[in-house]
């Protein structure tokens, strides 16, 4: 039967993933722009460490505001803005030498992710009606973004220079164009509740603020990794860039891998049981990565981007159900908050690196999965979900095929 043009599809499914992975090309597009600006401008790991906290300052302040906004207003025009500014921002990036404009330039790209995130986040809880698959494919899409990042900017800046950054504007251009179009015809985009009370209608925060420590400290290890994770397999195997963009895009690729697994399992053997042994696992991943010979490192890097990506959809739901009544603050610390958050620590690892080396810099962050997981082992389901399934958030035109299956992106 066919399904009313205001009522959430598996289509839309696509067309948000889709839209995420252009949104967060621009975040991965920035570890992959920096080996190419420290050898063309000399920077040392303090200066490229920099460009990280660009990517994440504005970003991190404005986040929440983005967050309680979304909260009290339906503002479906900020997900193609967001994506449009943070396409922009990167665009810019490479045209000057100077050091202030790329700065600037990466804080605006910032601002458009900052932007992105919460609203998005809403709109795919919505046309998930409550699977966990569903919002991995969500996320996935991000991932996605991250993993394509390396490659077209080694295309692009291979051929070009690092004065070729504008082409890589194009595609939030027209991504936001298709989406704008999208949303402007679904009436459920514009009328569904951002959230609403369930069941005792209260919020967890302290259960919320557990998670976010945790989620915070993953983010600390990705955004380390996104940073110098090029470099340091270049170092390592005494390589050139495109062996340390390779190793990018196999962490951000396997990472993709992983948060789809993580949807598929957390519906068998549940959320935070999950995600306690995801972080748990971690702590041996990073200490393989760290001490891993040769081409073993590579190995070390798939199992790592595994344990630190299954986890990244199910933080999403699991902070949306500790506030049943606060999705778009929820979402916007999960996805965005919390992750960005983690690349202020990059000028930390930069001032270890310059001063005791790359290797010790690494090593550091083994202390982060060891925070997620005394995190994570006071974690519990939330209420709002029942010990099971998030509750869904549908627009009033949808509820009367609450009954139906969870669309899914294959339909299924």
């Amino acid at each position: 039967m066919e399904q009313p043009a205001d009522q959430p599809s598996p289509r839309l499914v696509w067309l948000l993933s889709a839209g995420h992975t252009v949104d967060d090309l621009y975040q991965g597009a920035v570890p992959a722009l920096i080996p190419f600006f420290v050898a063309a401008r000399h920077w040392d790991y303090a200066a490229a460490s920099g460009i990280t906290v660009a990517a994440t300052l504005l970003s991190s302040v404005v986040q929440p505001v983005f967050g309680v906004l979304t909260d009290r207003l339906r503002l479906p025009w900020l997900v193609p803005l967001g994506m449009s500014v943070a396409g922009a921002g990167v665009g810019l990036s490479g045209l000057g030498h100077s050091y202030v404009l790329t700065w600037l330039a990466i804080a605006l790209s910032g601002l458009g992710v900052a932007a992105y995130h919460p609203e998005s986040a809403r709109l795919a809880r919505a046309v998930a009606r409550g699977s966990h698959v569903a919002m991995s494919w969500f996320s996935v899409g991000g991932n996605l973004g991250f993993a394509l990042a390396p490659l077209i900017v080694a295309a692009m800046l291979g051929a070009l220079g690092t004065g070729g950054t504008l082409p890589l504007a194009i595609p939030a251009l027209i991504c936001a164009v298709i989406t704008l179009r999208a949303l402007r015809g679904a009436a459920w985009a514009n009328t569904g509740a951002t959230a609403r009370r369930v069941r005792d209608g209260s919020d967890e925060w302290g259960q919320f603020l557990k998670l976010t420590v945790a989620v915070v400290a993953r983010s600390v290890v990705t955004f380390g990794l996104g940073t110098f994770l090029a470099l340091y397999v270049e170092q390592r195997l005494h390589a050139g860039t495109a062996v340390g963009e390779t190793a990018l895009v196999v962490f951000y690729g396997v990472g993709a891998l992983g948060t789809i697994v993580g949807g598929r399992l957390a519906e068998r053997i549940g959320r935070v049981r999950l995600v306690r042994v995801s972080y748990l696992l971690g702590i041996p991943a990073l200490v393989a990565l760290w001490a891993a010979p040769g081409a073993a490192i590579f190995v070390a890097i798939i199992a790592t981007a595994i344990v630190f990506y299954v986890p990244f959809s199910l933080h999403v739901t699991l902070g949306q159900d500790y506030l049943p009544s606060r999705f778009g603050t929820a979402s916007g610390v999960t996805l965005g908050l919390a992750v960005s958050v983690g690349g202020l620590a990059a000028p930390v690892l930069g001032v270890i690196a310059d001063h005791v080396g790359l290797r010790a810099a690494m090593a550091a962050l083994i202390v982060m999965p060891v925070v997620a997981t005394i995190a994570g082992l006071r974690l519990r389901e939330p209420r709002s979900a029942g010990g099971a399934r998030p509750a869904p958030v549908l627009a009033p035109a949808a509820t009367s095929a609450s009954a139906s299956p969870s669309p899914s992106p294959s339909g299924s």
